[in-house]
């Protein structure tokens, strides 16, 4: 977020799921890069080795048996990131 910003959780739940929504104030993320998040090794920064989102999937999905997307993205603006896990 180039230095400034905000982070928002919401938590909500239903009787099946517990629904967790982090949303920035970043940079945002191109729709067509919506796809290649998750990769080991994609990024869009000078540094980093692009690792993180991708352990969050396996974490996720392998451990909790969830779902993790990109919910929105726009760029200048920000992204907002959804996990879904099971109850």
């Amino acid at each position: 977020m180039s230095g400034t910003g905000s982070i928002d959780i919401t938590l909500s739940e239903t009787p099946s799921q517990v629904v967790i929504e982090v949303h920035d104030t970043g940079k945002g993320i191109a729709k067509s890069n919506f796809g290649s998040v998750f990769k080991p090794g994609f990024t869009t920064k000078a540094r980093g080795w692009g690792l993180g989102l991708s352990l969050a999937k396996r974490i996720v999905e392998q451990y909790h048996h969830g779902r993790i997307f990109v919910k929105s993205s726009e760029l200048g603006r920000g992204t907002t990131f959804c996990i879904q896990l099971p109850r």
